[in-house]
Formats: C-alpha cells, structure tokens, sequence
C-alpha cells in the first residue's frame, strides 16, 4: 500500500493520519502504513483507557533509508514523530520495509 496524502492539515485527521503526514513530508516514503494498535494494548503501561492514540506500528520503506543502520533509520523515524510522543504517544513499532 502506497500512501498517497492531500497537505490539509486539519483537526479530523486521526493520530494515525496526522503521523502519516508528518511522516510523510520528512521521509517521503514509498510505502507507509501507520496503524493503532492501542485497542490491543488496554490496560497495559501508557495506555489511556480510551483504546486509541497510545500505541502505533509503523511500516516505512524510505529511500532516505539507503546505507543507514536499522537504529540510524528508526532514529530517522522517531525524530519525525517525536511531537507525537511528546504529547502522549506511548509505543512506536517500527517496521522498515
């Protein structure tokens, strides 16, 4: 799945759209999945109780990515995202496609 994204950032974007673009513009990818798992998480450590916005899997391919380590590109991908846990995202599972 290729993502593709209209630049309209506005409040009815999801958490999972809103990192989507952000992740989008910073590390233009080729394929991004950006998905909630917090539902799966409940009662677990940083789980809020409402079954979203706590914990996300990431899956990115990025030519950014090329001749980086696997730590260099999850660094890549949590810097993009670090607003996001800043404000109480708990989890990220990145998967590098």
């Amino acid at each position: 799945m290729t993502t593709t994204h209209t630049h309209t950032h506005t409040h009815t974007h999801t958490l999972a759209e809103q990192m989507a673009l952000r992740l989008h513009d910073a590390l233009q990818p080729g394929h991004l999945e950006v998905l909630d798992e917090s539902a799966a998480h409940a009662g677990h450590a940083g789980a809020n109780g409402s079954g979203f916005g706590t914990h996300f899997r990431v899956r990115i391919a990025s030519p950014l990515f090329t001749g980086q380590s696997r730590v260099a590109r999850h660094r890549l991908v949590y810097d993009a995202l670090q607003d996001f846990i800043d404000q109480g995202v708990h989890a990220i599972a990145i998967e590098v496609v």
